[in-house]
Parts: C-alpha cells; sequence; structure tokens
C-alpha cells in the first residue's frame, strides 16, 4: 500500500518517505445481551452497513471488499482489515489512520444493542516512521492514556507493555490489555516482516514491465499465499500502483496479510486467530509465511487463552532455519492469557540463536510496568521515564 494509495483515500500523506506498513490493531470483545433483546443471538452482526462506516469513518479507512460466512463478516480495508463477530471486533489498520479514535463509536453500537465489554486487547510493533503519526498515536503512553479512560474501569485495571531487547529499539512490541473475566480459549498469532526480499516483492506490484502480477488473484496464488492454510477461502485486493491485501476465512478462523512492497520501508504482516490449535503446526506455519516474503527480519507475538494445554505447539517458541531469534520473551496477561514474543534476524546457515527473556524498556525509556496485585499499570508517561533516564 502506497503513499498514492494513502492520499486517493483521503488520509494525510503518510510520511515524506514512505508508506507506514505496521498495524495498529484492536480487539474489542463483549459479553452477551439478554436473550429478550437478542433472540437470534446476532450480536455486532446486527449492524448496518452504514453504521459500520460511522466508526470506520472516525479512524479514517473505507471498506473495499467483503466476505462472510454463518460465524462472521470479514473487511478487507482501504487501510487493512475488520472482522466482526457476534461477540467481537477487530480492527488492523496501517498507515497514518487514527485507530483509537473509533473506539467511543464502536461502544456506543454495542450498548445499543446491549452488549457489555468483556475485554480489549491493543497491539503494534514499532513504527517505521514513528514521527509521521497523528495524535493520539505520537506514543504509546499517548495510546495507553487513550484506552484507559475507556478500559481502565475493567476489573484488571488497564495493563501496558513494551515488550523487547532494550538494545534493540525497532524490534519492539506493544500491548494493551484489560478484561472483566478470563476470555474464552483462543490463540491469535500476529507476525511482522521487514526488509522483504526483492523478487518476492516483485509480485506485489501492479501492471509492471517486469511481468508482476496484474490481480489480486494472481498475487495470492504466485506469491505462494494460497497455499498457506490452503482450506481458507480468500478475500483478495490489490493496490494500485502497488500492495495487496486478503483476509481469509475458514468456519470461526481467520487469517489477514497485508503487503508494502516497496523497497526501502517493505513490509508485509499475517495474522491467524481462532483456529483449532491442534490443526495447526506453529513452525510449519511460520515457515509457510516465510517462504512468501523471505524478510530480513520478521517477529511474531502469539496471544494464549486457554492455557498451554489448549494451544499445543503454539505455547512455545519457534525455531526457524537461516533466522537468529534475537529475543523471546513469555508475558503473563491477567485472566490467565499469556504472550509469547520472538524477533529474529536472516543469518547464514548454521549461526547460532541466542534466546533471552528481557524485562524492557521502550525507546523513549518509558518502563515496562510490573503489575500490581490487582493487575493495574500505572503510567508515568514519557516525561517521568526520560527523568529516569537522566538519573541513571
Amino acid at each position: 500500500m502506497s503513499m498514492s494509495l494513502a492520499d486517493s483515500w483521503g488520509s494525510a500523506p503518510a510520511s515524506p518517505i514512505g508508506f507506514e506498513g505496521y498495524e495498529k490493531r484492536l480487539e474489542i470483545t463483549l459479553s452477551d445481551a439478554p436473550v429478550f433483546v437478542d433472540p437470534c443471538g446476532r450480536g455486532l452482526r446486527a449492524l448496518s452497513s452504514e453504521q459500520i462506516d460511522s466508526f470506520l469513518d472516525l479512524a479514517k479507512c473505507t471498506i473495499v471488499s467483503h466476505l462472510s460466512n454463518k460465524h462472521f463478516d470479514s473487511y478487507v480495508l482501504s487501510e487493512s482489515s475488520l472482522f466482526v463477530y457476534p461477540h467481537k471486533v477487530v480492527l488492523k489498520t496501517c498507515g497514518t489512520t487514527k485507530l483509537l479514535l473509533s473506539i467511543p463509536r464502536i461502544l456506543e453500537l454495542a450498548a445499543e444493542l446491549s452488549l457489555p465489554v468483556l475485554s480489549v486487547k491493543y497491539s503494534h510493533g514499532m513504527f517505521i516512521f514513528p514521527g509521521a503519526q497523528p495524535s493520539p498515536h505520537r506514543s504509546f503512553s499517548e495510546e495507553v492514556s487513550v484506552l484507559n479512560s475507556f478500559f481502565g474501569g475493567l476489573k484488571s485495571g488497564g495493563n501496558a507493555y513494551v515488550i523487547g531487547d532494550a538494545f534493540k529499539p525497532k524490534k519492539k512490541w506493544h500491548v494493551y490489555y484489560a478484561t472483566e473475566e478470563p476470555e474464552q480459549p483462543m490463540v491469535t498469532l500476529e507476525m511482522c516482516m521487514t526488509g522483504l526480499d526483492a523478487k518476492k516483492a516483485e509480485v506485489f506490484f501492479k501492471d509492471s514491465t517486469d511481468g508482476s502480477c496484474s490481480s489480486a488473484k494472481e498475487m495470492t496464488m504466485l506469491s505462494g499465499i494460497s497455499e498457506i492454510i490452503p482450506e481458507m477461502e480468500i478475500c483478495d485486493f490489490e493496490f494500485d500502483p502497488c500492495g495487496y491485501s486478503m483476509n481469509g476465512i475458514f468456519g470461526p478462523a481467520v487469517s489477514t496479510i497485508h503487503v508494502t512492497p516497496e523497497e526501502g520501508f517493505s513490509y508485509a504482516s499475517y495474522e491467524a486467530m481462532n483456529f483449532n490449535p491442534s490443526s495447526l503446526v506453529y513452525d510449519d506455519l511460520i515457515k509457510k509465511v516465510l517462504a512468501c516474503f523471505c524478510p530480513s527480519d520478521f517477529s511474531v507475538a502469539v496471544t494464549i487463552f486457554g492455557g498451554h494445554g489448549f494451544a499445543k505447539s503454539w505455547a512455545k517458541g519457534a525455531e526457524v532455519d537461516s533466522y537468529m531469534c534475537d529475543d523471546l520473551v513469555e508475558q503473563e496477561l491477567p485472566g490467565g492469557g499469556v504472550l509469547m514474543y520472538q524477533s529474529f534476524t536472516a543469518v547464514t546457515p548454521g549461526a547460532v540463536s541466542p534466546r533471552s527473556t528481557l524485562d524492557g524498556w521502550n525507546s523513549d525509556g518509558a518502563e515496562m510496568v510490573a503489575k500490581s496485585k490487582e493487575m493495574s499499570v500505572c503510567w508515568e508517561g514519557e516525561k517521568a521515564a526520560k527523568k529516569k533516564d537522566a538519573d541513571a
């Protein structure tokens, strides 16, 4: 997804250098409505297209394609994806979108349907162009402040984590989580890749003279994306002059891919959510994704609810040939959840893969605050964090 794409949808230019591929991801889970209010159990799927547009407009993105089954509705957006289940909404947006501004409208629509909030999870990696992000995404502390204003009152309190090696500031994972009670068992994989192989990236340029693809369907087939989870029904979309998005659905499970192929800031993401963890082998899936893009660096975050036994192979770190594991962190989440985060760098065959578990600091020096007994977080903000750096 290029700068021309961002401009064409009315967004501010992503950056004077290039397009921001890293997505912001918001997942809001809701409890059941009273039976007399929603006898068919449609929940959020009862929302009209106009109501959905009303919160997408606030985030500065629009729907470009749509696919549904009996479990949920899937939307490819001008900037990433939206998934609407009866009791869950997942919104991913890239570029300079203002994702958090959609929250008040989403909560308003949920309240109209008598769907109380059960939990919220917000996550993103390190932006390639952090200075181009608008308010309220100028820093993680700013994002946490906004999230706490809506969800800090949940039983767990608001919990914010900056995960990653303090000496590798470009490899950080930011997570906010709050919940009323333990969630239903589920595994979610979020994967971010940078420095895509030039030949692999060429596939995602439209109508170029070097034999690249002219349609999303061709991109899906030639890249190998269609073979990652062959059972998935795929809704794909190509952007002009380059870029690609895909949502795949199979039963309640979803996968999604977004590609920014331009040299110098190339990026691809992969997500799989709500699948049966016994049906997919963690390492095998990672290797299939990597084969489509051959990135120079990638990170993977696996969020598990339901325990290590439920998660099977997903509850351990991945081992990937030709890549060195820079970092391995296991972070507990409220309500029995756990987050496994790893970052990798391409190396020559045979290199040793060191492993570490670090409680780190973000690139601004903002401390990752330990959870209190009540699982609440005290976020001091950048000013206090910078003072700590100065005193060190």
